[in-house]
């Protein structure tokens, strides 16, 4: 199985194929229920700007709009989990916490909401980086709630192929162009940008591209806009980081 998920996860080139694939498989697993979300701007206080995070879900709506729009999942206890831990973690930490008074009024309320639409047992896999900036976890449940014991039985029977899969998605999910950002550029701001990357001025990218100076600042400056940032250098960085220059 692991086999032929790495080869057919490689093979897509459509962020939603390969999203639409990895839902069908974990769904064989009994995990119908899906939460992936990845950031490269994180900070001691922010995960970064919400429009920058790459979010993949299939859960309902109206649990979505509250978990992600009111910012519960920055508090929700198996999100604090993962941005201090690398590996897989079964929600039943969360439950023993919550029967033991132990859980903090914040993470008790966000537990309790979980519970309101459906949601009980689940696995969270925390992600390795290479950067502190950037960190990504994926979580695992199922609507109707499977049991403690429903869950940690197929973990201790699949866990180490789920754990594998996911983070052969995480890697391919990394590397490719979110095509929901908010914020796309234009062919001709990429292609500024690129040549900006390597190293060319103003003057350079004119004559390369056939256009005027003027023209070229106005790719530049648009681009800026668009990605939210002050300089050029960081419009670089930036639409690197977020896959949307240097890419096929």
């Amino acid at each position: 199985m692991i086999l032929d998920y790495v080869e057919r996860v490689m093979g897509l080139s459509e962020m939603q194929d390969v999203w639409a694939y990895h839902k069908e498989v974990m769904a064989t697993y009994g995990f119908n229920r899906v939460l992936y979300g990845f950031t490269r701007f994180r900070t001691e206080k922010s995960l970064g700007d919400p429009q920058d995070l790459l979010v993949l879900t299939n859960h309902d709506i109206a649990y979505i709009q509250t978990f992600l729009n009111q910012g519960l999942y920055l508090n929700a206890p198996m999100t604090l989990w993962a941005l201090n831990n690398v590996g897989s973690s079964s929600w039943r930490q969360t439950e023993d916490m919550m029967a033991s008074g132990t859980l903090n009024e914040t993470a008790r309320k966000i537990w309790e909401f979980n519970r309101s639409h459906g949601l009980g047992a689940g696995y969270t896999v925390s992600f390795q980086t290479n950067s502190k900036r950037a960190k990504g976890a994926i979580s695992l449940t199922s609507v109707p709630a499977l049991s403690f014991d429903e869950v940690d039985d197929i973990w201790a029977r699949h866990g180490r192929e789920l754990e594998a899969m996911s983070n052969v998605l995480h890697l391919r999910l990394s590397s490719m162009p979110n095509p929901n950002s908010l914020r796309p550029l234009t062919p001709r701001q990429r292609e500024v940008l690129e040549w900006v990357g390597d190293g060319k001025t103003t003057a350079d990218i004119a004559s390369i591209m056939g256009l005027t100076p003027a023209t070229v600042e106005k790719h530049l400056r648009l681009a800026r806009e668009a990605l939210d940032v002050s300089t050029t250098a960081q419009a670089v960085l930036k639409a690197s980081f977020l896959n949307q220059i240097f890419v096929l």
